[in-house]
């Protein structure tokens, strides 16, 4: 929700080329053979505040059967089926779900509401940084009083705050585990010594051994200048105009310099991230939750968890402080309010103490609900136990600009070659100016893709949509390549609700199979077309 050679030139190079980032539902309302006839003209209130009354005839006001399309990751959705299933045969008020479960992970699941918030999932689960833009597109539906108190009352605080914004919970937390730690081969690197980063890169250089540390990703990255005392801390207002509040650019960030350079001056780094690598000669890998079923697998034993080490500076310890994230269910605002109090009284079972107790047990998703979290299945897991380590020594991952990852992943590079304290403080201006040029950026629609070179910066006016009375409209030569696509962003954005999903007039000139993921623009051919785009998101185009 992300190697580099030269220093200065590939930062200033990065201040222009962003990351590129990376559908049905339906319903009805109450079956009038459900014996919930009576309820049909009272309608529950939004947010899963419903308080339930039992007409003749014993039934609830919610008592009926819905069609409800849900979003999970693929390796929970026989689970998620299952626990649906649970929720059908125990719940008393006659709610029969009938579900049908699809495989859109956390990473794509706001891309896509965002695409076609009609056609999403009525519940989705999806990565907490993608929070903030949910909400903004009127894609989460805000929980009631009870609700919230449901979520406050369950969770551990920093998920609560994960779901929260301007003092409104949007959202159910599912997990509290998406960070980072280190696993480790216990025959190379002994549990004493796994605390200090440069005794761990001793034991590595002896066995000959790599150390898997992805310090060319930002999100790794971060955890040198987070832990110097650092921050990166961004938000938009009202109109999603950004603002940053940054001090890489600091005595602390030249520690951060000094720390990635002296990690990455071992013969047995290895700026990689993934368990596979104790497969291929590593003793150390810095990963999530994810993939502790691949180390416990190829290490047995061996197996070694625990909290990032400190890392060392002119005779001083800092800590690698880590990102932080949570899972979250979102449940689609609902025009049928009835079915609306349904959905979050699902979502309420699905990111109970149960349920969670039961992913944890399939998956090892870490809980938090904070009852689940003090069951001792949870409590004796060496991996969440690693994970609550480091949550106390992390930063909650809020709402960043795509720009930043790929700014922010020039720094390790321009640590690697040099070890001078002006190498880094040249590094750190120029990463200053990227970040004013991010928050800078014209305002405006811009239409990239082969034809500019995928520059998403491009503020020249030969891409950027034009207004033309209630329309936006661009005309561009599509030049003959072998991907003849591209997609309409906000300039400097690589976020996408604009694209082949939106397009009512001229989708035959357009390569349908091609569109994808990311809801990209493919041309059938090469040529000049004109693409306009009315008040309403609807897009048309046309061959001239």
């Amino acid at each position: 929700m992300k190697s580099m050679k030269k220093i200065l030139a590939l930062l200033l190079a990065a201040v222009m080329v962003f990351s590129l980032a990376a559908c049905g539902g339906g319903g009805t309302t109450p079956s009038a053979d459900s014996g919930s006839s009576s309820a049909q003209t009272t309608k529950a209130p939004e947010g899963g505040d419903q308080t339930t009354k039992a007409p003749e005839g014993g039934s609830s006001e919610l008592a009926g059967t819905y069609d409800v399309t849900v979003w999970c990751a693929d390796n929970i959705v026989d689970l998620t089926k299952k626990q649906i299933e649970a929720f059908n045969n125990s719940n008393t008020d006659g709610i029969k779900i009938n579900a049908t479960v699809e495989n859109v992970g956390e990473g794509d699941a706001a891309t896509q509401m965002i695409t076609d918030v009609e056609a999403g999932g009525d519940l989705f689960c999806f990565a907490q940084d993608q929070f903030a833009r949910l909400v903004q597109a009127n894609a989460l539906s805000k929980l009631g009083a009870k609700a919230a108190e449901f979520v406050k009352n369950g969770n551990d605080e920093g998920a609560v705050n994960a779901a929260t914004m301007s003092g409104d919970i949007y959202a159910y937390p599912l997990t509290a585990d998406n960070t980072y730690f280190m696993y480790y081969d216990k025959s190379v690197v002994s549990d004493d010594i796994a605390g200090n980063l440069n005794d761990v890169i001793a034991a590595c250089e002896k066995a000959k051994k790599y150390l898997a540390f992805d310090v060319g990703n930002a999100w790794y990255l971060a955890s040198f200048f987070f832990g110097a005392g650092c921050k990166s801390e961004w938000s938009t207002d009202k109109d999603g105009h950004w603002n940053v509040n940054d001090d890489f650019n600091s005595e602390k960030g030249l520690v951060a310099m000094q720390g990635l350079h002296d990690i990455q001056s071992s013969p047995m780094f290895l700026s990689k991230s993934g368990a596979s690598e104790f497969d291929s000669n590593a003793a150390v890998v810095v990963s999530g939750t994810w993939d502790s079923g691949t180390a416990s697998a190829i290490l047995g034993d061996n197996l070694g968890v625990a909290a990032l080490p400190k890392y060392t500076v002119d005779g001083k310890d800092y800590d690698l402080v880590s990102f932080m994230g949570y899972k979250l269910l979102g449940v689609k605002p609902q025009t049928d309010s009835v079915k609306a109090a349904v959905l979050h009284r699902l979502a309420q079972y699905l990111t109970g103490k149960d349920a969670q107790l039961e992913r944890h047990a399939a998956v090892g998703w870490g809980p938090s609900n904070k009852e689940a979290q003090a069951d001792d299945a949870v409590a004796k897991d060496p991996v969440l136990n690693a994970v609550v380590k480091q949550a106390q020594k992390s930063v909650v991952q809020g709402q960043v600009n795509d720009g930043w990852w790929n700014l922010a992943a020039a720094l390790s590079a321009a640590a690697k070659d040099t070890d001078k304290k002006e190498d880094y403080q040249a590094a750190l201006d120029t990463y200053v100016a990227g970040l004013e040029h991010l928050k800078n950026l014209k305002e405006g629609l811009l239409f990239v893709g082969a034809w500019n070179g995928w520059d998403n910066a491009d503020e020249s006016d030969t891409y950027i949509l034009q207004d033309d009375g209630d329309n936006k409209t661009v005309t561009l030569d599509v030049p003959e390549s072998d991907y003849m696509g591209g997609r309409i962003v906000n300039i400097g954005s690589w976020e996408n609700d604009k694209g082949f999903a939106q397009v009512k007039e001229g989708a035959d000139l357009l390569n349908a199979d091609a569109a994808g993921d990311d809801n990209n623009i493919v041309f059938l051919e090469p040529g000049n077309y004109t693409v306009t785009i009315n008040g309403s998101n609807e897009i048309t185009v046309k061959k001239n």
